[in-house]
Parts: structure tokens; C-alpha cells; sequence
């Protein structure tokens, strides 16, 4: 069970997705909630110089900046949450992009559940890093909001990304929350023969649902490799889900992230509320 969540909000993007997301959320499993906004200060602040009064009073200044931004976004949830009586406590940080990263996921290991928004491939800003870096480290579940959600977050149909691989197994273990909630599941297969075969079959993980009570159906489709992330939003619109769940594919080479192909594809042209685990 999902009760002690971490959402961050954003300071240089509209907030208004995670806010109704995560507060909805918390609400419906009488769940705290960890709020975490970011005032972010620049790096070449921080590195001009080192060392003399002078600069470190400058920098004191830029965070403190920071912090005060960090602050407005974060009344924002305040008063929603109060509207909405749930238990929540509000972290605001002023800190340089690399150092708030590090910080959010470290956080992120802590909490059952991490809401994030929707990377916008049409904005620079920190805070759409942020949250590519609390799926690779938060060690658990991160729930993604597509930034033209509004809520309230429900998760009555869901469909399970299955491929047999070790991620999508993560993720599945860390839905069972949501799973155990859903009126209708849908196992989501394609290009079965190549990627889960045998043991990890789809009718065998159906099987293995089953045994915990959840009854599901599967959907096998073909796709060519650049095809997969719209097969699956197209069967997610014509299933009308509510919730995907999927591994977060990528790895890190000397402190840089790749995201694989369908999780970037997935993050870039998201419309449904995805749950993905690395």
C-alpha cells in the first residue's frame, strides 16, 4: 500500500497536473504526502569562484532566491492539500541542478511512491530533468502525469506493459497497489514471440494474477520497434485506461542518463498516466 508519497512540483512549468494528481491520490489511500519544489540557481553561480566572502555572499543571495520560488509553488499544493485535509509536509530547496537531483532521489528511496510530471520536449528547464533522474535513482515506483492531466487520478483500468523482462517485473511488483484496487486489467503483449516467450509468457503471468485474485485479458499485437510507444497509446485510448504500467528502460555511462527508445518515445508523447519502475 501506497501511504507516505513524494511529488515534486515544478517552479518553471504549470503545476496544476501533479498538484490534482497527487493530492487525489493521497486522498483516496489516506496517504501523506511529501511535497518537494526546486528554486534552482545557476551553476556558473555557484563556480565562478572559489573561495572570498564576497562570492559566497552572492551565492547566499541566488539560493535564497531560490528557496522563495521554491516557496510560491509550493503554497499552491498547501492550500490545496489543506482543502482537501490530507496529511502533507512541504520542502522547499534552492540548489543547483545536479545537487537537486541528487537530493530529490535520495528522497524519492524513502517513500513507497514517487509522483513526477511529464517531461515538456518543447521547454528548457531543469524541472524537466528531474524527473528522468528520480526514475533511475529512487530504487521504486514513479508515477508519471502527462502534463495535459487533470484530475481527480483514478486507476479503475490499467494495462500492464509486458515484455518478461526484469524491469517490467519490477514495475508489476510495484503496482500491486493500483492492481489490487483496478476493475479491469489488461496485459498489454507485443512482439510476445521475440521478447517474452516461455516462462515469462503473457498467459503465464495471467496465470500468476491470477492466484492473487485478478482477473485479466490479454491483447497480443505485432509492432515494428519504432511503432511500439503509439501501439500502445492507441490500445490505451481504445481500452480507455486509466493507468500504464511499464518497465523504465535506459542506463548510465560516466554520470549521464540514456533512457531506451520506448520509455523516451513514452515520456516525449505521454497521454495516459504511466507507473514506471527501473
Amino acid at each position: 500500500m501506497y501511504k507516505d508519497i513524494l511529488v515534486h512540483i515544478p517552479t518553471e512549468r504549470p503545476m496544476r497536473a501533479v498538484i490534482d494528481g497527487s493530492i487525489s491520490l493521497a486522498a483516496s489511500l489516506n496517504a501523506h504526502v511529501d511535497a518537494v519544489a526546486v528554486g534552482y540557481v545557476a551553476s556558473t553561480t555557484a563556480y565562478v569562484m572559489e573561495g572570498g566572502a564576497a562570492v559566497a555572499a552572492v551565492f547566499e543571495m541566488e539560493r535564497e532566491r531560490a528557496v522563495e520560488r521554491a516557496e510560491a509553488a509550493l503554497a499552491v499544493f498547501r492550500s490545496e492539500a489543506a482543502n482537501a485535509d490530507i496529511s502533507s509536509t512541504c520542502y522547499p530547496l534552492g540548489a543547483i541542478p545536479a545537487d537537486a537531483a541528487s537530493s530529490l532521489g535520495e528522497m524519492a528511496r524513502l517513500h513507497d511512491l514517487s509522483v513526477v510530471l511529464q517531461p515538456d520536449p518543447e521547454q528548457v528547464t531543469f524541472d524537466n530533468d528531474v524527473p528522468r533522474e528520480i526514475l533511475f535513482q529512487a530504487g521504486g515506483p514513479v508515477l508519471f502525469l502527462p502534463y495535459t492531466f487533470r484530475g481527480p487520478f483514478k486507476a479503475k483500468r490499467i494495462g500492464i506493459c509486458w515484455d518478461g523482462s526484469r524491469v517490467a517485473a519490477r514495475a508489476l511488483r510495484d503496482a500491486a497497489t493500483f492492481l489490487a484496487r483496478a476493475e479491469e486489467i489488461v496485459i498489454i503483449a507485443i512482439n510476445e514471440s521475440d521478447t517474452a516467450a516461455g516462462d515469462v509468457s503473457a498467459s503465464n503471468l495471467a496465470k500468476h494474477l491470477g492466484r492473487r485474485g485478478l482477473s485479466t485479458r490479454t491483447i497480443s499485437l505485432s509492432a515494428t520497434r519504432a511503432d511500439i510507444q503509439p501501439t500502445i497509446l492507441s490500445l490505451a485510448a481504445d481500452e480507455n485506461l486509466d493507468l500504464l504500467v511499464m518497465g523504465g528502460y535506459g542506463h548510465s555511462r560516466l554520470q549521464e542518463r540514456f533512457l531506451g527508445g520506448v520509455t523516451r518515445a513514452m515520456l516525449e508523447a505521454m497521454t495516459v498516466p504511466t507507473l514506471m519502475s527501473h
